[in-house]
């Protein structure tokens, strides 16, 4: 069963898979930080507001005891305070966005690149075709002929 497992492993397509979720998990922790840092700033600033993730609706009572801010969603959602908070929703709508559009060009790029190749392998393949020497006799002799008729005036 080890050995089964081993095998399992050193496939390729596992290995590949393993690189492949390495590399997206980076990558969303950059076009999280890109959205974060970046353009949820900028929309914020377009919206009247800088810090986009204090956008919610509050749902329920503030609990007694409470004295912190009530425009600050992190410290009412940790209070307990019911609430819906669509800043972070919409901030998370964006970065799918971005990850879903950089994935869509890394994949359309992939495949003209895949597309190209293949193209010039048929022309590849065409070209052996036409230069291939033909071995039918009866084509033999006919091109016999044929240059045995061009040498005479």
């Amino acid at each position: 069963m080890m050995a089964e497992f081993k095998k399992f492993i050193a496939r390729g397509n596992v290995l590949d898979l393993a690189v492949g979720v390495v590399i997206g998990a980076a990558f969303g922790k950059i076009t999280t930080s890109l959205t974060e840092s970046i353009l949820m700033p900028i929309i914020g600033a377009i919206f009247g507001s800088v810090d986009f993730s204090n956008k919610f609706i509050r749902l329920g009572a503030v609990p007694e005891g409470y004295d912190g801010a009530l425009d600050n969603y992190a410290a009412l959602k940790e209070a307990g305070v019911p609430m819906i908070g669509y800043g972070d929703l919409i901030t998370q709508i964006l970065n799918f966005l971005i990850i879903a559009f950089a994935l869509f060009m890394i994949v359309r790029g992939v495949n003209r690149m895949m597309d190209a190749m293949e193209e010039e392998k048929k022309a590849a393949e065409e070209t052996a075709k036409s230069d291939a020497v033909p071995t039918d006799p009866t084509l033999d002799t006919l091109k016999e002929i044929l240059a045995e008729l061009k040498k005479k005036p």
